[in-house]
């Protein structure tokens, strides 16, 4: 069924009115690409400035490698799970209203963070920022995927996408000064401005589409495949953790393996039968945007992965300090943000599939010599390596976006946005999870850190390996 918001010529025409009755012009659409890139800020800084608390926090709390993943884990999952219900429903009832209801979430789950004393609490409202954020993502790709044509959008997430490495050069330094002076806690200060940011652009800058929703629609709506996509995810990361959950050594706990397998079958089973499905399984027999999908969701393992172990790695094996990791981890963005927006250009000019495949060679490559890499290195040969890994990352990201989008109709682009990134992201949620058991077993194994974190880098390997056979067939 064709939604009236989300019809091109609808959504530019209510554009077009909010803006005073003109119509939408090339420097309207670059002027919307800009503000979409203030959210991102948001959502990046959260996510980077986190990661370089991580071992403070660790060490604060007195928690071991598999419970400081789930500081990631616990945001991950509503994040991505969400993120098709904000692609839905923006088709639904608007991309404007979602933004600022998904923003001012978010906001209320950092101030939960930020003033929290015990675990609970905080994970607590790391679960509501992810909840808060996981709009950001489709309804960005949604909107400029509809306002540029296929022949400049390439170039258009590209250079949309820059924004995250920008930001990513600035967040993690600025967290390590503020940890290594201050406290951990002060890190949410900056994160709470740019949500503020956030939804002053979006409230002033992106006009409100104004259609009327369909009557009924938030009634009417699949509720109970979101519930059961939920159970689908949660279950599936609570076997792969489960010594953190039920005690059980991970990938040890049947039970939960089991009980993930029978919501896996009630979800499909439900979609099967909905006349309006949270998820249209048919969505899939693109081939293009599975393989995008999937291609996608392994790029961003490898990438959470390195993420995750990385501020950890520098800190136990390098003993570095706050602000020495979260410079390292600038020139890791730097480097994305050199190549994020050429991927887009080329993935113009050739297709996506090269730009995708030369980039997870390249991070297939420097995860190879991170595995070998022995821990008396020099810094300088490390930072070489990371800068590596950055560069293979950024050509690949803009392409797959692209190509996820590339045959979808224009009516369903919110939707299709939706459950790619929820795809891509469940390569964020499982990158950490599997890396911090995998690390804990090396670990526990009485094995030296050093040895502990090759056996990581290798297994991130053999996945990533995965996401170069799926991109041998993404054609356009």
């Amino acid at each position: 069924m064709k939604h009236p918001s989300s019809s091109p010529q609808r959504f530019r025409t209510s554009w077009s009115t909010a803006n005073g009755g003109r119509s939408l012009t090339p420097p309207d659409n670059h002027a919307i690409l800009v503000s979409l890139m203030v959210p991102v800020v948001m959502v990046i800084m959260n996510n980077t400035m986190f990661n370089v608390a991580l071992p403070t926090i660790r060490d604060t709390f007195h928690i071991q490698a598999e419970v400081a993943a789930w500081m990631i884990t616990v945001y991950t999952i509503p994040f991505m799970v969400s993120m098709p219900l904000y692609g839905r429903l923006g088709d639904e009832l608007g991309k404007h209203r979602l933004f600022l209801l998904g923003i001012s979430t978010f906001m209320v789950g950092t101030i939960i963070v930020l003033s929290a004393t015990q675990l609970p609490l905080i994970m607590v409202g790391r679960i509501i920022q992810g909840m808060g954020s996981a709009g950001v993502v489709p309804l960005c790709m949604a909107i400029i995927s509809q306002i540029f044509p296929p022949a400049e959008r390439g170039k258009a997430l590209g250079t949309w996408n820059s924004i995250g490495p920008v930001t990513g050069i600035g967040a993690p330094f600025l967290a390590g000064l503020l940890i290594d002076h201050l406290s951990w806690r002060t890190i949410f200060g900056p994160i709470l401005l740019a949500g503020l940011a956030a939804a002053a652009v979006i409230h002033g800058k992106i006009p409100a589409e104004h259609n009327r929703p369909p009557a009924n629609s938030l009634r009417s709506f699949d509720w109970v495949g979101v519930a059961f996509l939920t159970l689908v995810v949660t279950t599936t990361v609570f076997y792969l953790s489960s010594q953190v959950i039920t005690g059980v050594d991970s990938l040890r706990d049947w039970r939960l393996l089991i009980l993930a397998l029978v919501f896996l079958m009630a979800f499909v089973a439900w979609e099967k039968r909905h006349k309006n499905p949270y998820i249209a399984l048919s969505i899939f027999s693109d081939k293009t945007f599975s393989r995008a999908s999937l291609c996608s969701g392994i790029r961003m393992f490898a990438m959470s992965s390195i993420s995750f172990l990385v501020p950890l790695y520098l800190t136990d094996v390098h003993h570095l300090s706050a602000a020495s990791t979260g410079s390292i981890l600038m020139l890791h963005a730097g480097a994305l943000l050199v190549t994020m927006r050429i991927g887009g250009q080329l993935a113009d000019r050739w297709n996506s599939r090269w730009p995708v495949l030369i980039g997870l060679m390249v991070q297939v490559s420097s995860m190879i010599v991170m595995a070998l890499l022995p821990a008396s290195i020099s810094l300088k040969i490390l930072l070489t390596i990371i800068i590596l890994h950055g560069l293979g990352a950024g050509l690949s990201l803009a392409a797959l976006h692209r190509a996820s989008l590339s045959k979808i109709p224009n009516e369903q682009t919110g939707t299709a946005a939706g459950v790619y990134s929820m795809v891509r992201f469940g390569g964020n949620v499982l990158g950490p999870t599997v890396g911090g058991v995998v690390l804990q077993h090396g670990l526990d194994q009485a094995l030296l850190p050093i040895m502990a974190y090759q056996t990581v880098f290798w297994f991130i390997t053999g996945v990533t390996v995965l996401g170069i056979f799926v991109g041998w067939g993404l054609y356009e």
